[in-house]
């Protein structure tokens, strides 16, 4: 299993402020569990520049969900705090996620496959016991086809879903990020086509993915 790694950010400048006495405790408690939640072996994590404007305080990962040298889907998650609060979250800590993969091109056709793909994120979250609110996002699908020096590779079809939401705090003011991590890595290895882990049941049936890289 793979533990994440990765640093601690003012939401300033990026740079490691691990030593920095006015970083709030919790927001230090929720990033040394994100650093220490344990994942998946095909989860592939590294720490990343969060962003500046969102919050107060920010700290971004990044992962890839990897099997046989081939990646079968990748994201980033940005942990947000303000410890004043935001009125659109209900509560001081945000999560905001992008998540996208490649499908097989008859995938795009049905219909429901938006609803389908935010049921993983939800589901997920449902599935590890995660109380949390105000969940909002959007799925997108897009499909490419290639002509003259491209005309031999086959059709794409890439399906994103960008998403947030608020977890809910613990007595301590401080929630259970790891698990919230895990649950993400739980969205990442569905949406790659993976089947669950361990006994975690999101109540939704992985849609197979493309495996392998498209001829060039």
């Amino acid at each position: 299993m793979a533990a994440a790694q990765g640093r601690f950010s003012d939401g300033a400048d990026g740079v490691n402020t691990a030593e920095t006495a006015s970083v709030p405790p919790a927001f230090r408690q929720a990033v040394d569990a994100l650093q220490s939640a344990r994942l998946r072996p095909e989860m592939e994590i590294d720490p990343t520049k969060p962003p500046k404007r969102l919050a107060p305080y920010a700290y971004a990962l990044e992962a890839a969900v990897v099997e046989d040298e081939n990646d079968l889907a990748d994201g980033r998650l940005v942990l947000l705090h303000d410890p004043a609060g935001q009125d659109a979250w209900h509560g001081s800590f945000r999560l905001v996620t992008l998540v996208r993969a490649e499908l097989e091109p008859e995938m795009a056709v049905d219909p429901l496959l938006p609803e389908v793909c935010w049921s993983w994120l939800t589901g997920a979250l449902q599935g590890r016991g995660l109380p949390y609110t105000d969940a909002s996002g959007t799925v997108t699908r897009a499909g490419s086809h290639y002509f003259g020096g491209l005309a031999e590779r086959r059709p794409a079809t890439q399906i994103e879903i960008r998403a947030s939401w608020t977890p809910r705090e613990g007595a301590n003011g401080v929630p259970d990020t790891a698990a919230h991590l895990a649950a993400w890595c739980d969205l990442l290895c569905q949406i790659a086509g993976l089947p669950p882990a361990g006994p975690v049941d999101t109540g939704v049936v992985s849609l197979p993915q493309r495996r392998g890289p498209q001829a060039p």
